[in-house]
């Protein structure tokens, strides 16, 4: 059984402390700012973690393509016609052992900045969680910063060879580089790349799209695209070996897991390889996976992710829910489907690549992602991630340059949020401070209730099939229950849920009358208890009941 639940906090690390509220549309740095590594200060760990966050997730810290000009402190200019947007992708990297300088107050001593980061963060009572980008690369890979004896990416490859299992990259032979986009991009030369290696989202030609991952290209783990798939592991592929010390030279700074990037395009065998030694090193270092595909899910536990996303299942559900797309009894099958691995699932309802709740493209109102927070957070002992800003009810509707108005916090550009400013200088609305409020009640009751940390989950829907708009379950572990109703309505509620007697049987409850006390609101409520009887419930608009009771 699970001790302590995991909840993670991601916070993108160039946006989270920035205060400069410029927000010119694809502005430079020095017009709007980026935040620092510092601005992590031990009183903002603090309040992070009094949220009940156990683990935080700095994404982009290894350094990535950019157009701003870092030549002066001897790091490689990116050519701007591979790059997506004036900051870039934390998604393309340019050296897997080097720290991003834009999060630094002084380039020359990123990486120690780095490293205090880390202590500082163990010592406010949370781990580090960073990106580990193994599918691609920046198509101007080059690390400055590779310990010695260590060998750079592409090096030795023959590029004359469209696949080598031993060739990091995959070519075009006898083709250049040809996309279909400005290769000067205000240049005086053009941005050159003769032979074309193949582009990151398995883009096998010469001559990416627009809507390409063109900026970036995959990484060979020994798998021959060009012949159907074939895979070719026996001699270990190089890109093991490179990819599994990258891991291990992170591990040994003190991180302690890696949330692994677009996972199921890398073969689960290189994450077998890859996992065992880190593990054998460093036995408490876990692995989070971005994989999107159900049928691959146990695959990937098996080659050693602890946690892997729960997208399109648990997320889409709920969000089909809260738009009015589907019954809350889609939320049963979204669970079952995943039964047999519920503590390996990593659920959440916002993050860099999805749409904010409080979007035009989503919910339009922050407050209707209330009654899926309480699912997300309290219906197994599993995961849960919460994106810096979403506890305020961040919009994610701004135009900010490479990223445009489309409802997500822009990952390509120097930029702040509004909501996440405010905070900080103590300007919320009402309203935001409510949604906080509410936010941290539900992600400490996650995090400190063994009923839900340690406890078993009993789904009442099957009985209560008239409840369409509103979920219910218990949860229980020892001598502590919890009865919770989410109101998924924007109308306040009184309804009949029905406990039945197989619910008394499989949890050990006693037929009773309990004292509950509502967890989030501090309401007290007699329950009758009684097998296969109804309890009554008022519930308020987007919100949920959490009955506390001695079973």
């Amino acid at each position: 059984m699970n001790s302590e639940k995991l909840i993670l906090y991601q916070v993108f690390t160039r946006l989270y402390g920035n205060r400069n509220t410029s927000r010119k549309e694809g502005g430079t740095i020095e017009e709007n700012g980026c935040g620092k590594l510092n601005d992590f200060t031990p009183s903002t760990l603090k309040k992070i973690r009094e949220m009940g966050v156990s683990h935080i997730w700095y994404t982009g810290i290894i350094r990535h393509a950019t157009m701003t000009d870092y030549s002066a402190f001897g790091i490689p200019r990116q050519h701007p016609a591979v790059v997506k947007g004036r900051a870039g992708s934390p998604y393309a990297i340019t050296d897997y052992y080097d720290i991003d300088p834009d999060l630094a107050e002084d380039v020359p001593q990123r990486m120690q900045e780095f490293e205090a980061l880390v202590e500082r963060t163990h010592k406010a009572g949370m781990k580090v969680i960073i990106d580990f980008v193994p599918n691609h690369v920046a198509r101007q890979y080059h690390s400055i910063c590779k310990p010695d004896g260590v060998k750079d990416l592409g090096e030795d490859d023959n590029p004359q060879m469209g696949f080598d299992p031993q060739n990091n990259f995959y070519y075009c032979p006898g083709q250049r580089f040809a996309p279909y986009l400005d290769l000067y991009h205000g240049e005086p030369e053009p941005y050159l790349e003769d032979p074309a290696k193949a582009t990151g989202n398995d883009c096998f030609n010469n001559a990416p799209g627009m809507n390409d991952w063109y900026e970036t290209v995959k990484l060979n783990y020994g798998v021959d695209y060009y012949a159907g798939g074939v895979g070719h592991f026996q001699p270990i592929p190089d890109t093991w070996s490179k990819m599994t010390d990258i891991l291990l030279f992170w591990a040994k700074k003190g991180v302690d897991g890696f949330r692994c990037d677009m996972a199921e395009m890398v073969p689960a065998a290189f994450w077998q390889w890859a996992t065992d030694k880190v593990k054998f090193a460093y036995p408490d270092k876990i692995f989070i996976g971005e994989v999107y595909n159900p049928a691959e899910y146990r695959n990937y536990l098996a080659a050693g992710f602890d946690y892997l996303y729960d997208k399109v299942g648990m997320y889409d559900t709920l969000r089909a829910i809260v738009c009015g797309h589907q019954s809350t009894h889609a939320i049963t099958g979204a669970w079952q489907a995943t039964d047999d691995i519920r503590d390996h699932m990593l659920y959440f309802l916002e993050n860099h690549d999805e749409q904010r709740i409080a979007s035009s493209f989503f919910a339009a109102d922050a407050m209707k992602g209330v009654p899926a927070l309480v699912v997300s957070a309290l219906l197994q002992q599993n995961p849960l991630m919460v994106y810096a800003g979403q506890e305020y009810g961040e919009r994610g509707m701004d135009k900010e340059g490479f990223s445009g108005n489309d409802g997500r916090t822009t990952i390509f550009d120097y930029w702040s949020i509004d909501t996440l400013v405010r905070a900080a200088r103590g300007r919320l609305t009402v309203a935001e401070k409510r949604l906080r409020d509410i936010y941290n009640k539900v992600m400490t009751i996650a995090g400190s209730e063994q009923a839900v940390t340690a406890g078993s989950t009993f789904d009442l829907m099957y009985v209560n099939g008239h409840l369409q708009r509103q979920y219910a379950f218990l949860r229980t572990y020892k001598a502590d229950a919890l009865l919770v109703v989410a109101n998924f309505e924007g109308l306040e509620r009184t309804v009949n849920v029905t406990i039945p007697a197989h619910a008394f049987d499989f949890l050990r409850l006693k037929e009773k009358t309990a004292q509950a006390v509502d967890l989030l609101t501090g309401e007290k409520q007699k329950l009758v208890l009684k097998r296969d009887a109804s309890v009554s419930i008022t519930l308020q608009p987007n919100s949920a009941a959490i009955l506390k009771f001695k079973a």
